[in-house]
């Protein structure tokens, strides 16, 4: 019994971290009411406005653009408090929790939304293991949200205090706490909260060995998150009643819960990959919109030209008769204007097929090697190798991210070819972007113990498009990844070239590439390059995909390079006017 008891403890443990996280990402109505107001009150400051607004939409990146902008430009302590807070906010969202730490300890004491701020900083600090300072903090924000009546806001607090004193193995405490919690839940009918709290107290009671009153609360738990959309929630309370069947003895009714369990987090799975999906089908959905203004409006001008046929008929017929000499060179003129246009567009299906054949070719592969690699996967499985089986997934993993972005720089460079990919230039600040992009690929880095270096000065803004800037960005540093050695080094600085222009150069210690593979790379030309390492997914098209959007935002592209020495790709483009 001890065995099992210790096994739900484990996934009690495991699980509330969690669940604090999931309640820190709620923007309550007592947040969002202040922030708006701040918004009105500073609705002269554009990049405070922006940001304020991705952050109440939760997209953590532009946040952290817009609130560094501000910082940048202003020396108001106010608005400094809120910009702050939101990239605490949006670190400890994205799980940099000592970057968090940094952003929130910067803020003043007389910070409105202080107990918000204080709870985040105790959550950080619990999952860091550092519990007296976590408890430090919970017990401040307790008092604080009492003070400012943010009372629906406790909860929160009541858990963190709990799950902190439950760690010090203070039970009576975190029995005094929990309970607090689950009132709130209850009072304010948050069913998804009410269910984590009484898994909360069951694990609890578990631990305390009070059987009877922890199956009582799994049980309610469990009938609670039956109403409840979140499949998370339903396959963790379906887990938490296997366990306790199985401690029954009762092992049918256990096979049951755990295959109800095994449903619900595929259900989790194919819901985070059908909202993929369908962002995927708004864009294009979009661009179909667009072609479709496109033709109505041509249709519109045919209807007004057939309006006024008769006139213009006459017209023509009237010019026929004294200009014949003049239609005839027109004619000639035409006829040559058509034969160049089919040569472009003969020159154009010959660009598709070569696509067509290069993109096909590189899928088929990825594909086959999946294929192969879940073959094997199959065989781990039923020999239990473990060993291999990591190996395997994470080659899975890679396969999957090489093909993901080759399907992502082949719909922006269709859409570039297409002219259907809108551009909008405005001031950006360099080093924030440079930053965003090492956070998004911190993790790969990490796998190959790349050290990474921003040395971009913090005061520079250029007059670029953002998004594809991000693209060019992106497409570079996977590159400068892919091709560095173990415990390489990749480096972002720059160089001034005048008081218009500036140059980037993303420098790393990589295998380097060839005179000949240069020239072929940098040719103007729409034609792409399939690579001779068949072992790397790709056709060439990330780099094109640079040296278009480059372009497109009035910059040079430039590449210097040596074997085994290196290579560094030159940006030069327009600084803020």
């Amino acid at each position: 019994m001890n065995l099992k008891i210790n096994k739900i403890l484990f996934c009690f443990l495991f699980i509330l971290p969690f669940f604090l996280y999931s309640q820190s990402k709620e923007i309550n109505l007592f947040e969002k009411k202040i922030l708006q107001e701040k918004a009105v009150q500073f609705n002269g400051e554009n990049n405070f406005v922006k940001a304020q607004s991705f952050y109440l939409k939760k997209d953590w990146d532009s946040t952290l653009v817009y609130s560094m902008k501000q910082l940048s430009v202003s020396e108001n302590k106010n608005l400094s408090d809120y910009c702050h807070y939101f990239r605490g906010q949006c670190f400890f969202n994205k799980k940099f929790y000592k970057e968090a730490q940094n952003e929130l300890s910067l803020i003043s004491e007389k910070f409105e939304l202080s107990h918000m701020k204080n709870f985040v900083l105790g959550v950080t600090h619990l999952e860091t293991k550092k519990l007296n300072k976590a408890l430090e903090y919970f017990q401040l924000a307790e008092k604080q949200s009492i003070t400012v009546k943010d009372l629906k806001y406790l909860s929160n607090i009541y858990s963190g205090l709990g799950t902190t004193y439950i760690f010090l193995k203070q039970y009576s405490l975190a029995e005094k706490y929990l309970l607090k919690n689950i009132s709130l839940c209850e009072k304010y009918q948050n069913n998804d909260k009410t269910s984590n709290a009484y898994t909360n107290l069951a694990a609890l009671y578990y631990e305390l060995y009070k059987d009877d009153l922890a199956i009582f609360y799994y049980t309610k738990s469990y009938n609670l998150s039956q109403k409840s959309k979140d499949f998370k929630l339903k396959n963790l309370t379906s887990f938490n009643m296997s366990i306790v069947e199985e401690n029954r003895g009762n092992l049918k009714k256990a096979l049951e819960y755990r295959k109800e369990a095994d449903q619900w987090k595929d259900s989790a799975n194919n819901q985070n990959k059908i909202w993929a999906i369908a962002e995927l089908e708004k864009k294009f959905a979009v661009a179909q919109k667009q072609k479709q203004i496109k033709v109505l409006k041509v249709e519109n001008q045919l209807k007004n030209n057939q309006r006024n046929g008769l006139f213009v008929s006459a017209i023509v017929l009237l010019l026929l008769l004294t200009s014949g000499v003049y239609f005839y060179a027109q004619k000639v003129k035409n006829a040559k204007t058509i034969l160049i246009q089919r040569n472009k567009l003969d020159q154009l299906n010959n660009h598709k097929d070569q696509l067509f054949s290069i993109v096909s070719h590189d899928l088929r592969s990825s594909v086959n090697a999946l294929k192969t690699s879940n073959s094997k996967l199959s065989d781990s499985l039923q020999t239990k190798n473990y060993e291999q089986l990591n190996q395997l997934i994470t080659q899975n993993s890679s396969i999957a991210n090489d093909t993901y972005s080759l399907l992502d720089n082949l719909l922006h460079w269709a859409m570039l070819q297409t002219k259907q990919l809108y551009f909008h230039k405005e001031s950006v600040h360099l080093y924030s972007i440079v930053q965003q992009i090492e956070y998004n690929y911190k993790s790969l880095l990490q796998e190959k113990e790349i050290r990474f270096e921003n040395l971009v000065p913090k005061n520079i803004f250029l007059f670029v498009d953002l998004d594809s800037l991000k693209i060019i960005f992106r497409n570079l540093l996977d590159n400068a990844i892919k091709f560095s050695k173990q415990n390489g080094e990749i480096r972002f600085y720059t160089a001034e070239v005048n008081s218009e222009f500036l140059q980037i150069i993303i420098e790393d210690s990589g295998i380097g590439m060839s005179e000949n593979t240069i020239s072929e790379l940098l040719q103007d030309s729409e034609t792409l390059v399939k690579k001779n390492n068949s072992e790397i997914i790709g056709t060439g098209l990330g780099l094109q995909l640079c040296k278009q959007m480059t372009a497109k935002n009035g910059g040079t592209f430039s590449i210097e390079s040596e074997i085994n020495k290196g290579t560094k790709i030159i940006l030069t483009l327009p600084k803020i006017k």
